[in-house]
């Protein structure tokens, strides 16, 4: 069987940084922000199946060369686990990111990136309808916090809306891609010990053939693209930071320290991308956004707190 555990001796700088799990996840929240406020800032060029599907074939076709010599060495097991990587590749990277970057086409950047913090609350819930996983008393206390904290910012701090059900459709899409997200967090502890290589590229290629017929389809009947010198800088960002060194980086601080645990670090995709989104795109931050702000952290802060009781029946 092949390890799939990095070594384990501080030999390097690199090597300890990579046995970081939160240093490597804030990083990997660092970049899925700048991820958002790219995605936004190019809507109107660039349409959300022709960036998911660029996003995910520019990551495979730089990732292959390199992780060609493990995927031959692995190819046992891969050819042994086809379904499960199939299944792990369509719903982490090509359903998601499809997802997402539909619904940032019909919000803002600032909505989008709060409503990432539902991830803390969708994955104990994924895990323990999954598995019956434990959590802590702390974990239910702080994803109850958070969850009103998102509340306020999906209705706006204002009733009228949550009683006329007056949604941004976008908005809606962004949760959407959020609980499918939660549930490849919550599979990911099903996936194939094969090097982390392996499966990041496997993962991107089978996210760019599930986006290919969207993107045909958008192109043929909806919207084409309209590159600019910008919109193909801000592709080939989304195609490397938020997608070959984000997948790879958060892969691996979900194998350090479980889903559970490194779903709470979603938290802070919008305080990193709020401040990217007023300065580049100008986009304005509503005291409804900062009292969500105030609640998620606040729900951060609790649900960190290690004790663990049983939910389980």
């Amino acid at each position: 069987m092949q390890d799939r555990s990095f070594s384990a001796q501080p030999q390097s700088l690199g090597t300890r940084a990579f046995g970081n799990a939160y240093l490597l996840l804030i990083l990997t929240m660092l970049f899925w922000a700048g991820n958002s406020v790219v995605a936004r800032g190019i809507h109107e060029s660039v349409p959300p199946m022709a960036l998911a599907w660029l996003r995910w074939t520019i990551a495979s076709a730089l990732i292959l060369p390199v992780a060609w010599p493990q995927l031959k060495r692995d190819a046992a097991i891969i050819r042994a686990n086809i379904p499960m990587l199939l299944l792990l590749g369509t719903i982490g990277a090509g359903t998601f990111i499809a997802l997402y970057y539909y619904g940032v086409s019909k919000t803002s950047a600032i909505n989008a990136l709060v409503i990432n913090s539902a991830v803390p609350i969708l994955i104990p819930m994924a895990t323990f309808a999954m598995y019956r996983e434990q959590i802590t008393r702390f974990q239910v206390l702080g994803i109850g916090v958070s969850l009103i904290g998102v509340l306020v910012v999906l209705f706006k701090g204002d009733l009228g809306v949550l009683a006329s059900l007056d949604l941004n459709i976008g908005d809606l899409w962004v949760l959407a891609s959020m609980a499918v997200w939660s549930v490849y967090t919550a599979l990911l502890r099903k996936q194939p010990p094969i090097h982390w290589i392996s499966f990041a590229a496997i993962s991107f290629v089978v996210a760019s053939l599930v986006n290919l017929p969207l993107f045909i389809i958008e192109a043929t009947w909806f919207r084409q693209m309209h590159l600019t010198g910008g919109a193909i800088a801000a592709i080939i960002y989304v195609s490397t930071l938020p997608s070959l060194v984000s997948q790879i980086l958060y892969i691996r601080g979900v194998e350090l320290i479980g889903a559970s645990r490194a779903g709470v670090f979603m938290h802070l995709v919008p305080m990193f991308g709020a401040i990217m989104a007023i300065l580049f795109l100008g986009e304005i931050l509503h005291l409804y956004h900062l009292a969500g702000f105030a609640l998620i952290l606040g729900g951060v802060y609790v649900a960190a707190r290690p004790e663990k009781i049983s939910i389980a029946s």
